[in-house]
């Protein structure tokens, strides 16, 4: 296991090296800013592949997804645990309200936000790899996981802006690390079918409720597609038309 991942009971690791992991992760927030710096104000009113949400909703929550990582690692430092967000309803409300900005806005808040949260991430390696944060009710992580939770971020919500960036476009180690992280988040639920998934990377894991077992086998880009419910599963083999949930 690399210096700062984090063990998987099943015994794979989650993730790179920490230093790995927030280099990818100021690599792809690079990538999502170059590639939306030229969006016009109209075209940040134009729908994105999330239901109900334009490409300004999705911008807003990219940024405001940094600073509830900041509150959050801010909080646990000072011994005062809160999670990301005060409530729901109040981070619904921020989202919509940020979606009615102009281009230039949605530009300057998604790069002050990222460059905010990484210097936060820096204080990461000071604290005890096995401290766990808890982000939400119910969902507790290793504190050395927070980089790759907001590479996911990153990553998928580029997927979502639909600017011409697919699962494809996903880069190796990236695009398994992710296919890890969405494992982890999906273990342990049951109305999900039982599954066996291996990855042409060599990873293989048990996913979904008792039963027969199918087998579904891909790249790690197809995979991570289809497990966060970006992409049908049309290059994923054992799939059988099933759609999994959409996962932020």
């Amino acid at each position: 296991m690399s210096p700062m991942t984090a063990p998987h009971p099943h015994g794979w690791s989650i993730g790179g090296s920490l230093h790995e992991v927030r280099s990818r992760k100021l690599e792809m927030t690079q990538r999502l800013l170059g590639e939306t710096i030229r969006l016009s104000d109209r075209e940040w009113q134009e729908p994105s592949l999330l239901p109900g949400w334009t490409r300004a909703h999705v911008a807003t929550h990219v940024a405001r997804n940094a600073d509830g990582f900041v509150h959050s690692l801010d909080a646990l430092i000072k011994g005062r645990p809160q999670r990301m967000y005060s409530s729901e309803a109040d981070r619904q409300s921020d989202i919509e309200r940020g979606s009615q900005r102009t281009g230039l806005d949605l530009q300057i808040d998604l790069d002050t936000s990222a460059g905010n949260l990484n210097r936060v991430f820096d204080q990461i390696e000071g604290l005890d790899p096995d401290t766990m944060i808890e982000l939400r009710a119910g969902f507790r992580i290793p504190v050395v996981l927070l980089p790759l939770a907001r590479l996911n971020e990153v990553v998928l919500h580029h997927i979502d802006l639909n600017v011409g960036f697919t699962p494809d476009h996903v880069p190796q180690p990236v695009a398994r690390w992710l296919v890890e992280w969405t494992l982890l988040r999906l273990e342990g639920r049951d109305d999900l079918p039982p599954l066996h998934l291996s990855s042409t990377s060599g990873l293989e894991a048990a996913l979904g409720g008792v039963g027969d077992r199918s087998e579904v086998h891909g790249s790690d880009q197809a995979l991570l597609g289809w497990l966060t419910g970006r992409s049908h599963g049309d290059t994923v083999q054992g799939t059988g038309g099933v759609m999994l949930p959409l996962l932020g």
